[in-house]
């Protein structure tokens, strides 16, 4: 099928495309179609669908992942979404609509642990997603990744997916009002960010100390917690360099292992 190209309306495939969404909008594989329909109007090597509902784990509706869950995806879903850019930026109320990753994502994100640890093994060079606001606070995303073959989005292929997000969004209110009972959030992760957090390095970092180092861990630089915390950076460098003395760490990726440690020991609780 040919893909709609930049100020050209919807083709008779789209159209077609969007009647079988229709036929299948209060059906168990809507997931599925709709990832098919996507696939003729944008290029994308890698589909994640998945629901947020405020600090629950995600749960994820599709992926097209080689392996369906392999060991990033699942290292993903069970720990380390804590420290994604899209679940943070959700937590700050991040609005429906299209977005790339690097739109949302922290300043030095790319040079974080969790990016070279985790998300670097998905082997991304680029990510747009979709953001539908649910009902009961639940956001549905669609994440399509492009690896190096493929490279970074085209603005054509952006502008396409600005224009059918109004359509895409009506149609996964209507799949979510019929099927939303088989994907629940799990209540005992309520507060599970909030909580994994908040106790790393407790009893030997202060809060502010263990504010600044949850900051660390999601990919902010200095200058970015400073200006989050209205605080300078000189106080940040000196805030890490305590950080790191009362830890006995001497590197971020130290402290993301301890952090990974602790994590652990949450889960074994």
């Amino acid at each position: 099928m040919n893909k709609i190209g930049l100020g050209v309306p919807p083709s008779q495939s789209w159209h077609k495309d969007l009647a079988r969404l229709i036929d299948h909008i209060r059906m168990r594989n809507f997931p599925e179609v709709l990832n098919d329909c996507l696939q003729s109007l944008v290029s994308f090597d890698t589909l994640l669908i998945a629901t947020y509902k405020h600090t629950f784990k995600p749960i994820v509706v599709l992926s097209n992942h080689p392996q369906r869950m392999g060991p990033a995806l699942h290292r993903y879903v069970d720990q380390l979404y804590l420290l994604d850019p899209l679940f943070n930026a959700m937590q700050q109320g991040l609005a429906g609509g299209v977005y790339r990753l690097q739109e949302i994502a922290p300043d030095c994100f790319e040079s974080s642990d969790y990016y070279r640890n985790c998300y670097h093994e998905f082997d991304l060079v680029d990510e747009i997603i979709l953001v539908i606001p649910l009902e009961n606070d639940v956001s549905f995303t669609l994440s399509l990744g492009r690896k190096s073959s493929l490279g970074s989005i085209t603005r054509a292929e952006r502008n396409t997916l600005s224009q059918i997000f109004p359509v895409i969004s009506a149609l996964v209110h209507q799949f979510w009002l019929a099927q939303s009972s088989d994907y629940v959030h799990n209540e005992e992760s309520r507060d599970a960010m909030e909580y994994a957090l908040s106790t790393f390095g407790s009893g030997v970092l202060t809060r502010r100390e263990q504010e600044i180092t949850g900051l660390i861990l999601k990919g902010h630089s200095s200058k970015a917690i400073a200006e989050l915390l209205e605080i300078s950076a000189g106080t940040v460098k000196v805030h890490r360099k305590n950080i790191h003395a009362r830890l006995n760490t001497g590197t971020q990726s130290e402290l993301f292992s301890m952090f990974l440690g602790h994590l652990s020991s949450l889960a074994s609780n």
